[in-house]
């Protein structure tokens, strides 16, 4: 998700922060993100066990985001929650298949790979409309296509199993585009029968089942036995990341959001390259670089 946020919430009144304390929680929103990468690998389960545990704990701190905010967990229209449930599983596909492609590739390509859903929607709005690419939208399409290019050739030459992770992130990119997709019709009822942090809590109730199950079927550790990293895990990505970037979600344009999102790929680069050696050729710069402004381009036409 990969990183990305779940679901955009209804913008309302902006609390009356300075400025820079906005600021620094989406920096600090999206620094979060790029480092749950590192602590997947660190955790002693499965890559897809982490996942279950990073949504299961993250599940009580949800439910009273949202009865703090005044938003309902019940009485919510069935056919809301069945769009939220195959949402759901769509999520759960995209968490397992991105952590598994987090062990097995660079953490830099996991996090832009993982990001790839923005790209996909875009694709998918010419498919709908019937309409051809604008000159941005062209450029997006060539950065991301020559960016994914160079990092997936690099990471062949690297081994074929680096090549493979790089395949399960660009799935986890797919699978998030249709779990945006099905919550649409959930999300037009934001802030009249469901709000962002009750979607998110029953996002959870919905996906963490199907999660535990796909790692019991991979037959994966599921119990860890040092809880440190799967907390920690949770904590990063789920409370602090998620959370600090739906409340910046209200107060910045879809233009500054995508490009703090840049922030992401070149922590989990660093992170990548200080604690595991993985050295950045230019080459490997530049594919970062092009495939980061095609998800720019992406996002921004997305909003």
């Amino acid at each position: 998700m990969s990183n990305a946020t779940a679901t955009t919430p209804i913008r309302v009144k902006s609390y009356s922060l300075p400025r820079w304390v906005l600021l620094a929680a989406l920096l600090a929103g999206n620094i979060a993100l790029a480092a749950g990468p590192w602590f997947v690998r660190l955790a002693d389960t499965g890559p897809v066990s982490a996942a279950f545990w990073r949504l299961f704990l993250a599940l009580p701190f949800l439910i009273l985001f949202a009865r703090a905010s005044a938003q309902r967990l019940t009485g919510i229209p069935r056919r809301t929650l069945a769009w939220v449930a195959a949402g759901s599983l769509a999520f759960a596909l995209d968490l397992s298949s991105w952590h598994i492609g987090i062990e097995q590739t660079r953490l830099g390509n996991a996090t832009l790979f993982g990001n790839a859903g923005s790209i996909v929607l875009l694709f998918w709005a010419f498919i709908i409309s019937r309409t051809l690419p604008r000159a941005m939208e062209w450029l997006a399409i060539i950065l991301a296509l020559g960016g994914a290019g160079i990092l997936m050739g690099r990471s062949l030459e690297i081994s074929t199993a680096t090549m493979i992770g790089d395949i399960f992130c660009l799935a986890a990119g797919l699978f998030y585009a249709v779990y945006l997709l099905a919550l649409q019709d959930a999300r037009k009822t934001i802030g009249q029968d469901i709000g962002a942090w009750s979607l998110l809590a029953w996002v959870s109730i919905f996906a963490c089942p199907a999660i535990l199950a796909l790692a019991l079927i991979l037959g994966e550790p599921v119990w860890p036995a040092d809880w440190t990293p799967v907390i920690i895990l949770f904590v990063t990505s789920q409370l602090i990341g998620q959370g600090l970037m739906v409340f910046s979600l209200r107060h910045f344009s879809p233009l500054i959001i995508g490009l703090a999102l840049l922030i992401q790929p070149a922590i989990a680069a660093i992170i990548g390259w200080h604690i595991f050696g993985e050295v950045l050729t230019a080459l490997d710069i530049a594919g970062m670089l092009m495939l980061g402004g095609a998800l720019f381009v992406a996002r921004i036409k997305r909003d």
